[in-house]
């Protein structure tokens, strides 16, 4: 079979030996296979990735001196199976799975390890008790974009969001894309989207953003007037000093009690949700020091080299930083079933379906394109690339 495989940074199309499916796994033709900001990332930055993994338990991430077929978000059609499986569905039934194999050394992640192989080729193992059947109808293009349409909707849950709060989205590449597009389906009302790139905000507007800044000529901290939030501590301590005066002015109010009451009712002031999806040294440090007072920020891009920001600025402005990364199988799931249901269409996420033949020349376009978003693999296309 075709496969892209990459070695030493370098991305060549290769002949492969066909995959055999082994124990509780199913062979699978690949129909479309997305490209990642993490395969961009794995490329360049695989051994510093290798390392980290390996702090927390992961010995088997892919390193530059080893040969690895990448893609680990695809959808594709049932060939055969292994020894062992329940054989749920019939050949040519459509299918996703979590980017997840089982062998002897444990669990292996699909595309981003040597002993995993993963869907820039035409034909992929995939393990049957992490796989799901798309539903009738869904289209190709759209059923790939199911993980990292799940990691978005994971990032929404980590902030806690609520359909009043002011959601703020820095950066707007797929996964910037992806967050907006699952803050709509969450029923958010103002989503705040900002990107240098002119493309990307178009197509953050077709996501569902309503209000998009260019940080070069506006601030997006300013772009909504929305006097809930604070961002400077002169205001916050005034509305403070005020709630203080109203309470005291009745005479036995127990206004201590009436405080934590608003507090556990939400009357009291509540931060808006920040969504850093950008993944650069200084972007951190940038939202905390410019972000409103008591901002849930949500970190959604992954940065793969050393950064700073002030711990004391966070600090004084009572923020709350989280990561997120990954989604539980339920939220894989349900974000198929969303996407089935038409809670979300990710149609504007797709720029792009090329060949195999196109995948090295995208790697190389992606990391300097400004109005690209995600790009998609159909291992059946012949020489198509982006140009």
């Amino acid at each position: 079979m075709r496969a892209v495989v990459v070695h030493d940074g370098q991305l060549s199309v290769t002949e492969l030996e066909m995959p055999t499916p082994g124990a509780g796994q199913l062979l699978v033709k690949v129909t479309r296979s997305g490209i990642c900001g993490s395969d961009l990332h794995a490329r360049v930055h695989c051994d510093a990735s290798a390392d980290v993994t390996a702090e927390v338990g992961y010995q088997h991430f892919m390193r530059r001196a080893d040969t690895v077929v990448m893609g680990h978000e695809f959808t594709g059609e049932v060939v055969s199976y292994g020894p062992g499986c329940h054989e749920r569905w019939a050949p040519g039934t459509p299918v996703v799975t979590l980017p997840m194999i089982v062998t002897d050394g444990g669990i292996q992640l699909t595309g981003l390890s040597p002993l995993a192989p993963g869907g820039y080729a035409e034909y992929a193992v995939v393990q049957e008790d992490f796989t799901m059947e798309v539903p009738a109808g869904v289209d190709p293009d759209h059923a790939a974009l199911t993980e990292p349409l799940a990691v978005a909707r994971r990032a929404v849950g980590r902030g806690n969001v609520k359909r009043k709060d002011l959601c703020y989205v820095i950066g707007c590449g797929p996964i910037g894309l992806a967050v907006i597009l699952m803050l709509k389906a969450a029923g958010v009302k103002t989503i705040v989207a900002s990107d240098y790139s002119a493309a990307r905000r178009r197509l953050a507007e077709e996501c569902g953003a309503t209000v998009v800044v260019d940080p070069r000529t506006s601030s997006p901290w300013t772009a909504v007037d929305d006097d809930r939030y604070y961002l400077d501590a002169t205001t916050y301590f005034g509305f403070a000093a005020d709630t203080m005066h109203q309470l005291r002015r009745v005479p036995r109010l127990p206004w201590a009690k009436v405080m934590r009451v608003a507090e556990r009712v939400g009357a009291a002031p509540r931060g808006p949700v920040v969504f850093e999806c950008v993944g650069l040294p200084g972007v951190i440090e940038d939202i905390v020091t410019h972000a409103p007072l008591l901002s849930r920020i949500v970190v959604v891009g992954v940065c793969m080299e050393p950064d700073t920001f002030r711990p004391t600025m966070a600090n004084a402005k009572e923020l709350e930083l989280r990561f997120s990364f990954s989604y539980s199988p339920a939220e894989f799931y349900e974000t198929l079933q969303m996407i089935a249901g038409g809670k979300v269409d990710p149609s504007p996420l797709v720029t792009a379906v090329i060949g195999l033949d196109g995948v090295p020349e995208a790697f190389d376009e992606l990391g300097r394109a400004d109005h690209q978003a995600k790009v998609l693999v159909n291992p059946d296309l012949e020489g198509v690339s982006l140009t």
